[in-house]
């Protein structure tokens, strides 16, 4: 029986980024099931019109990465979503999969990084392990993407545990809340003289570099500085971290798991 392995994030358009994130993901997830043969889909159209375009490059999307596992007579898949949240993006990955479940054997996701309780605090664990050390009025500051989706408030629930753990540490998202002025706001009120800015994403991408990091009028170093507070930006994203590779490793074995029990 032929075996596959679909990995599945929302891409991005930056060589190094990719090699550093989501190849990391990729290969760490591969290592676990070296009885698959490895394949990659992007979520975002945009990303993939922008590398073939530029580069020459084509990545599938789910539903093209799905067919093309059919054609190639692949009868047991598993997917593993590298997404952050339940939201949109990863709702695309389960409606094209549940449009090709009568074409496989055996066909399972794997699910996103905050996906339960225990999630939430393994990524505090992996956000730690990877903050540097800090005086007593410096903070870390995690870049979220945020979302129109109702998972948003996974950002919140996340900040408000950072916060009740005592965890210098502080969550915004760029599309949704918790918005740049509120977390702004807050560090003002503790008095934080220096923040340490961390995309809480898979990969340090636009949003990172320009939204993030850049020097434009409305970039969170820039909004940070005019507030009177010291700004250092980390360009490291999350796909970077062994420990969060890890945690998508357990995602797909967890699945797994669930499966050969239920049969």
């Amino acid at each position: 029986m032929k075996k596959a392995l679909l990995i599945v994030s929302f891409g991005t358009s930056y060589p190094e980024t990719c090699e550093k994130n989501i190849v990391a993901c990729e290969q760490r997830i591969a290592q676990a099931y070296p009885d698959r043969d490895l394949f990659r889909a992007f979520t975002s159209q945009m990303i993939i019109r922008k590398l073939a375009s530029r580069d020459g490059v084509h990545i599938d999307n789910p539903q093209q990465a799905l067919a093309r596992l059919v054609a190639a007579g692949y009868q047991d898949v598993i997917i593993q979503s590298l997404h952050v949240i339940n939201g949109d993006e990863y709702e695309k990955i389960v409606f094209h999969a549940r449009s090709y479940e009568d074409r496989f054997l055996r066909l399972r996701i794997g699910s996103p990084l905050l996906s339960s309780h225990d999630d939430f605090q393994q990524l505090i664990m992996a956000m730690q392990a990877q903050m540097p050390e800090l005086a007593p009025d410096e903070r870390v500051v995690f870049m979220g993407h945020g979302a129109t989706h109702h998972a948003f408030s996974a950002y919140a629930c996340l900040d408000h545990m950072l916060t009740t753990q005592n965890i210098p540490a502080l969550v915004g998202a760029v599309e949704s809340y918790p918005e740049i002025e509120s977390v702004i706001e807050r560090l003002r009120r503790e008095s934080v003289r220096k923040v340490h800015l961390m995309p809480l994403m898979l990969v340090a991408g636009d949003h990172a570099i320009n939204d993030m990091a850049s020097d434009e009028e409305d970039s969170w170093k820039t909004l940070l500085q005019r507030a009177g507070i010291d700004a250092q930006p980390w360009l490291q994203g999350l796909g970077e971290n062994p420990l969060i590779q890890q945690m998508f490793v357990d995602h797909l074995q967890a699945v797994i798991e669930q499966a050969e029990e239920a049969a």
